[in-house]
């Protein structure tokens, strides 16, 4: 009963990630900052000030700092 249980719950974790990854922001608006560079600097900060918790709910925090700084 209990191996179901977590299953279920890794199951609905793993959807739930996967989705989050897939509206993770990659592009910029200004074409001189849409760069692999730029976009891992705007990351750290973003990282730096939305520390990762074992929840999960640091993800869309972190969209949300990425697109605040241009990145769609």
């Amino acid at each position: 009963m209990f191996n179901r249980l977590y299953r279920s719950i890794a199951c609905i974790a793993l959807l739930l990630f996967s989705s989050a990854c897939a509206q993770f922001p990659n592009t910029n608006q200004d074409p001189d900052k849409n760069n692999r560079t730029s976009y891992n600097k705007d990351l750290r900060q973003c990282q730096e000030d939305y520390p990762q918790v074992a929840s999960g709910a640091h993800i869309p925090q972190w969209i949300g700092c990425m697109k605040l700084k241009g990145w769609s």
